[in-house]
């Protein structure tokens, strides 16, 4: 399955130094951060660097901008996907001043929508060798440019000018706006600096990690940001004195504490059946864009081992909706059914079902709990042994059915694959089936609440925000926890 993680990313890893919280950014609603008036600064040579998690591609949008600057935005940094660059590629334009100039793109695809990518874009038109008066880093390696024109020498950009404008998450006028998380969001003015100032590799993993920032010498009018407020997204944290970011169409909902260091969860939105669903709201929510029967997706984080807790909501209107878990190597008999439904010699797949409360496996059913409908809020618990054999229990808000009880053990749960022990090489995760498209189903792996949590609770080690008290000894599905329990 593409973009399935089943450990780690680049950039998805425990480190000595966390970032706590990330922004949620959503072209649908217009989101994106925009300061003006904060002086002109080094317009020749500055450094931007940015944690970006990507939630949504193949969505119509062609270009999802992550930073814009000067008065009319030409000066720019996105993922661009269209007919002519179907392959999410990031792009770079700056304005000279006088002309705009597409100075080019990286060859290579960005698509993964299960990791952190750090992204670095250095301008220095002073730089005596035009190729390098650009250069962008991707997970602290230097990417090969396919260049349409370079700078011209000692050229001053849009970075700073007019007044200082520069938005983040869309252009300056709020047009192609990003789909995903950011963390760590910092501007350096007037230093050219290298991707090893903002991160490292690992030395066991060689995985790429954020460096703490903060004390980083960022010029007159440079900014770090990490969203740690939620009630001012747009606070500079430090650097310039020049004020905060304005908010557009951002609230205190849309932090989240999915981030670099601590990887959850969210909704694959790369499988084959993607046209036939609309994913959004940070990859929480999943509403059918017409009539295709039932179609089925899944987490983008598998599982072979360990106990794990998510939470789904049905959204006005919801129903004929089925949450549950699945087996996610082979995708192609339960994208265009429900889980549950397909046959063959060893069960794959369990859900539950909104329309009589019983469960879904291999074909057959059963009854097992109550009806549920719009605005009710079903807990998913999956236990996997070491023996492999696995187990899945299902709550109503708050309630477990039939008398489960995930917290002492498997008893009352349904076993998956008929308590034979899941085979080498296939991976569980949570997953919604959804039949009609007049109400969606909202996501919680515990990274970003798809819905609103109005009591807030934690795993044992402290990481998710769910609705309901977590099973004692089951775990939010992040990367912390993956190294841990997984």
């Amino acid at each position: 399955m593409e973009a399935l993680q089943r450990l780690h990313n680049r950039g998805s890893i425990s480190t000595g130094y966390d970032i706590d919280n990330s922004i949620k950014f959503e072209t649908d609603n217009s989101e994106y951060l925009k300061a003006e008036g904060r002086g002109q600064g080094n317009q020749q040579t500055w450094t931007w660097s940015c944690w970006v998690k990507r939630t949504e591609v193949d969505n119509g949008v062609v270009a999802q901008y992550l930073m814009s600057a000067g008065s009319d935005g030409k000066l720019g940094i996105y993922f661009r996907d269209d007919s002519s660059y179907p392959d999410d590629r990031i792009f770079l334009y700056i304005d000279e001043g006088n002309s705009l100039k597409w100075i080019g793109q990286v060859n290579q695809s960005f698509r993964d929508t299960s990791a952190w990518y750090h992204i670095v874009l250095v301008v220095d038109s002073t730089d005596s060798t035009a190729a390098d008066r650009t250069k962008i880093y991707v997970n602290g390696v230097q990417q090969t440019i396919t260049f349409n024109s370079t700078l011209n020498q000692n050229v001053s950009t849009r970075v700073g000018d007019n007044g200082g404008k520069l938005s983040i998450g869309a252009k300056m006028d709020g047009s192609y706006g990003f789909n995903g998380y950011m963390a760590e969001v910092v501007l350096v003015d007037g230093s050219a600096l290298g991707p090893t100032s903002f991160g490292e590799f690992d030395d066991e993993t060689a995985i790429w990690k954020p460096k703490d920032v903060s004390s980083l010498s960022l010029g007159t009018h440079g900014f770090y940001m990490n969203f740690d407020d939620s009630s001012n997204l747009g606070k500079v944290q430090t650097g310039t004195s020049q004020g905060n970011f304005d908010k557009y169409n951002i609230t205190a909902a849309d932090q989240a504490i999915d981030t670099p260091t601590n990887n959850f969860a969210t909704i694959n939105t790369l499988q084959s059946n993607g046209s036939k669903l609309i994913i959004s709201n940070g990859a929480t929510k999943i509403v059918k864009s017409g009539n295709h029967g039932w179609q089925t997706t899944a987490a983008n984080i598998g599982v072979r081992k360990g106990k794990w807790y998510a939470e789904f909501k049905l959204d006005t209107s919801a129903s004929l909706i089925m949450v549950g878990v699945n087996q996610i190597e082979d995708q192609e008999p339960w994208m265009g059914s429900h889980i549950g439904a397909y046959s063959n010699s060893t069960a794959r797949g369990m859900g539950y079902y909104s329309s009589n409360g019983y469960f879904y496996r291999n074909g057959g059913s059963g009854a097992i709990g109550s009806t549920y409908t719009a605005g009710d809020i079903i807990g998913i618990a999956l236990l996997i042994n070491d023996n492999l054999t696995g187990f899945m229990g299902m709550s109503k808000n708050g309630t477990w059915q039939n008398s489960q009880d995930p917290s002492s053990g498997d008893s009352g749960m349904l076993g998956l694959e008929y308590g034979n022990p899941i085979e080498d090489g296939i991976h569980y995760t949570f997953a919604i089936s959804t039949h009609q498209d007049n109400g969606g189903v909202l996501a919680n792996f515990g990274g970003f609440d798809g819905f609103t949590v109005s009591s807030g609770n934690s795993d044992a080690n402290g990481y998710g925000n769910f609705e309901y008290a977590v099973p004692t000894g089951y775990y939010a599905l992040c990367t912390k926890n993956l190294e841990e329990f997984g």
